[in-house]
């Protein structure tokens, strides 16, 4: 699964009167000022009932739920329907504003709470659909055991609403009260189901790489693409599944097959035949603009999971790790509960614990009392743009033209006029260029071939994206709970379709397993296309094949190895493989130091414990640093004060701790070294906006001293997802380069206060002398007072008023900083984009180790706190822990949440 999650893009200049109104509200609210005891009473009056006796009118028998020190409520119940009308109760009572943004936001309704400032992004998202497809779903596709769990939740949470004010529900509605009049809905199954389509919008695959590369060619030759681009290191880095084939006989794959080779689906670069390279600036500007619910698309955004056989274990028994990367919020996206029948039967089938989603119903990652499982994104590439030639009666496919699809919405607005708008849809999917005037123009410049129609004004862009079709996702999420063995949890999988994701296993019996589920298209091979670049909508035999069957999809049971990693490497090699899942996976480095440290803890016979588990998801060693360090060392520095920073390699050992001044230094020459010979080549598109260059443009119309003249030319892109982003990709970007003296790539033009560079070498010296004087003004002269953490800083921001307005706003709301080892691409994943800075965007949202069979050994954390109530005693009381890479015990048992239980609420019906 996450500059993040549910909030609202910022736009000050549009809610800066709005936001005056909210900080004095707030004020007040925080018992600021005058008013103290009208404040304090209004923000505890939403806390909930944690003991006692509450009465549930549709409860059909008592449950009860158990609440340990932190906060996370262990729920038991007789029934299935009451099991999940009190989850839906519990998470109401913690998380209900979160929940209600998440709703408005799926349902491009945020117009709804915060006004006109929202349109365009509500507008977006109506075009995509997400609770339109969500609707299909629940009314079409899902089963009648799942809507039934799905109405129980809804039960349970508007059974909480009933009878209560807005402000006694959570505080931000006490502000909301004096800006609009906002009330609050009964909650509806779709809202639980439309929540899915977030996740798999966050998670999508290498729709910003296909723009990205589009966006290149403007500036770029194919040559210099290819180089920032570079296929997986299959040599360097081993696949998740490194041996079986789909088998000739059965059609299926078969873990103990021979490989039949292939060719990963094609082997083209694109939409080659047509040249289609096009400048879709104006899709990204929009897609900048729309709210990343889990963190920002690119390739930081991600997860660590793997299992070790008890083969190799301390206890005998498989140990299962998870840590999803995702944007840091506050409250954190993870909800931790325990769901459990007191007699498990076949009428009560239900003894699950692990992490949730607020506002759905169920577990997504944890175990049961036989299976444990985890997720990290496959990366699958589910989605394609479409170039279309439109026109005013309908777009054009094989020279015939088509009618488009069609519906109009209606945006209601908090304090302003309702707004109209229009959608239309080809075969492909939504014109995404209709949310935009830029778009209006996208495709003008765009190189295609001969056969391509005339482009008129322009070419539509259209999105066919897998989560835009009803699918099975939310049945998968039931069927996993209650899976028993890996037979029930590969089936299970088969209905987890959207967001495509790697599944990770362990039972009770010592089995571990491994399966790639999710709906993925097979696209065309006679044209070499392979969805890293748009494709001509207008010729039909680029349209998708199907989908590759689930039985022909990689899978692992019990390898010879004896272990799998999963961390959005390679899910197989392409040339053993005959289908395309993507030419955009992540590049391994986190997943081959997990690998490599594995095999170093069990080489002679070792054994790996839950204590080595925790260990290896705080390894934090840079990989890039192994490369580029010795080189840095070998430079000749002559500055006195950049010479000093230099020191600071020496010896080092490439970990990076909070409190390395190494780190600091390292990961600041890493960066300006990507501005100089990258960052500073690229187009504005993908630059950071405002960073500013000078560009030559040749004019020769003009006198002739203006001719061929310089001038500024400034970044576009929000700093979270410009590039270089200095992720792994880029890692292997410059590999080859290191040996490569006088690459291209070296040289600069130099300006007033530095030559130019020529060189590998005088390139470096030139990062080493910009990372000294960016490092003194932001951490001070003396290298000694130096550290990594001063730099890589974590913020926790609420996700609506708390990250927008003046400080006063966030200080109230927010939490922070955090001063945090760990680093991009590093296993302890604290990500940061190098163009951008060094600020924290993405991080191990949530971490467990599973002691399988031994439940009540295994261990969590949460990043935030089981509560969203901003002064509520679990709003961050995980966090400290969090940061320190410590875990809480995690109790399952009765006995064992009985002996940790310190509230008990009785919901009697």
């Amino acid at each position: 699964m996450p500059s993040n999650t549910t909030a609202p893009p910022t736009k000050k200049k549009g809610r800066r009167a709005r936001l005056i109104v909210l900080v004095l509200v707030l004020a007040l609210l925080a018992g600021i000022g005058y008013g103290g005891y009208w404040g304090v009473s209004t923000v505890r009056a939403s806390f909930p009932q944690t003991s006692g006796t509450l009465r549930l009118d549709a409860l059909s028998a008592p449950v009860e739920v158990k609440r340990d020190a932190y906060g996370v409520p262990q729920l038991y119940a007789d029934n299935e329907s009451d099991l999940f009308r009190a989850q839906g109760y519990v998470q109401a009572q913690d998380r209900f504003y979160e929940m209600d943004v998440r709703r408005h936001l799926t349902a491009g309704r945020l117009s709804e709470m915060f006004g006109k400032s929202q349109v365009d992004t509500d507008a977006f998202l109506r075009t995509l659909g997400w609770r339109k497809v969500a609707q299909e779903e629940y009314d079409k596709v899902l089963t009648p055991e799942t809507k039934k769990n799905l109405q129980a939740y809804s039960e349970g949470v508007n059974a909480y609403l009933k009878g209560r004010d807005a402000s006694d529900v959570s505080v931000e509605y006490a502000a909301l009260a004096f800006t609009s009049d906002y009330s609050i809905e009964p909650w509806t199954p779709v809202d639980s189901v439309a929540w899915l389509k977030a996740m798999a919008w966050d998670l999508r695959g290498n729709m910003q790489d296909e723009i990205d590369r589009s966006l290149m060619a403007s500036r770029l030759s194919a040559a210099q693409i290819k180089d920032l681009y570079p296929g997986y290191p299959y040599d360097l880095h081993q696949p998740i599944v490194g041996q079986g084939a789909v088998d000739k006989i059965t059609g299926k794959f078969d873990p103990d097959a021979e490989p039949r080779g292939g060719d990963g689906g094609s082997s083209g670069g694109g939409s080659s035949d047509n040249g289609i390279q096009s400048q879709l600036a104006g899709l990204s500007d929009v897609l900048d603009k729309i709210p990343a619910m889990l963190g920002p698309n690119g390739n930081g955004i991600g997860s660590n999971s793997w299992v070790v056989s008890g083969k190799y274990t301390t206890s005998g028994k498989p140990l299962l790790a998870n840590d999803p990367h995702l944007a840091p919020m506050l409250p954190s996206l993870w909800y931790q509960m325990g769901l459990h029948c007191r007699t498990v039967s076949a009428t009560c089938r239900y003894d699950v614990a692990g992490y949730t989603f607020s506002g759905m119903p169920g577990v997504i990652i944890g175990h049961n009392n036989d299976i444990a499982w985890g997720f990290t994104n496959l990366g699958a590439d589910v989605t394609d743009l479409y170039l279309e030639k439109i026109g005013t009666d309908g777009y054009q496919v094989d020279g015939k033209t088509k009618p488009f699809i069609t519906r109009d919405e209606i945006i209601k607005v908090a304090g302003d006029n309702d707004r109209k708008i229009t959608i239309r849809s080809t075969e492909h999917g939504p014109l995404v260029s209709d949310r935009s005037t830029e778009m209006e123009k996208v495709g003008q410049t765009a190189p295609v071939g001969n056969a391509a129609p005339d482009r008129g004004t322009g070419y539509g862009v259209a999105l066919r994206w897998t989560a835009l079709q009803p699918g099975k996702s939310m049945d998968a999420v039931f069927a996993l709970n209650r899976a028993k063995d890996f037979t029930t949890f590969r089936a299970a999988a088969k209905d987890f379709e959207v967001p495509s994701q790697n599944l990770i296993y362990a039972d009770t019996k010592g089995h571990i397993g491994y399966q790639a589920p999710g709906k993925i298209p097979v696209r065309t091979k006679a044209k070499g296309y392979d969805g890293t670049l748009p494709a001509p909508g207008w010729d039909s035999s680029y349209d998708w094949k199907g989908y590759i069957p689930y039985d022909e999809l990689p899978y692992e049971y019990d390898p010879a190895r004896g272990y799998i990693v999963t961390a959005n490497q390679a899910v197989v090699d392409e040339k053993k493989y005959p289908y395309l899942l993507t030419k955009d996976w992540g590049y391994g480095s986190r997943s081959q130091r997990i690998n490599d440290l594995i095999e170093s803890k069990t080489k002679d016979g070792g054994k790996i414990s839950p204590d080595d588990m925790q260990t290896m998801q705080m390894d934090n060693r840079s990989e890039i640093a192994t490369l580029l360090n010795p080189l840095l060392l070998k430079i000749d520095i002559s500055d006195p004060q950049v010479r000093e920073a230099q020191k600071l390699l020496e010896g080092w050992d490439y970990t990076q701790e909070s409190d390395s001044a190494a780190a600091a230094y390292f990961n600041a020459v890493w960066r300006n070294l990507l501005k100089l010979a990258f960052g500073n080549k690229l187009p504005k598109e993908l630059r950071v906006e405002g960073d500013c260059i000078n560009v030559r443009v040749s004019d020769t119309t003009g006198p002739v001293d203006e001719q061929n003249k310089l001038v500024p030319e400034c970044g576009e892109r929000d700093a979270d997802t410009a590039q270089p982003d200095g992720g792994d990709r880029w890692y292997e970007v410059v590999r080859p380069l290191l040996k490569q003296e006088k690459s291209a790539w070296w040289t600069t033009p130099g300006d007033r206060l530095n030559p130019a560079t020529e060189t590998r070498d005088q390139l470096l010296a030139q990062a080493m002398k910009d990372a000294r004087w960016e490092l003194t003004a932001k951490l001070g002269k003396d290298v000694s007072t130096w550290s990594w953490g001063r730099l890589h800083q974590l913020t926790l921001k609420n996700q609506t008023l708390g990250t927008a307005g003046p400080g006063f706003v966030q200080s109230l709301l927010n939490r922070g900083p955090w001063n945090l080892g760990g680093g991009e691409a590093a296993v302890d994943a604290t990500g940061w984009n190098a163009a951008g800075g060094y600020e924290v965007i993405w991080v191990p949202s949530m971490r467990m180790v599973v002691n399988v069979g031994d439940w009540d050994k295994s261990r969590w954390i949460n990043l935030s706190g089981a509560s969203g109530h901003a002064y509520n005693a679990h709003y961050t009381d995980q966090t400290d822990k969090w940061a320190k890479g410590e875990l809480l015990d995690w109790a399952y048992g009765q006995g064992a949440v009985e002996a940790n239980t310190k509230d008990t609420l009785k919901l009697e019906p």
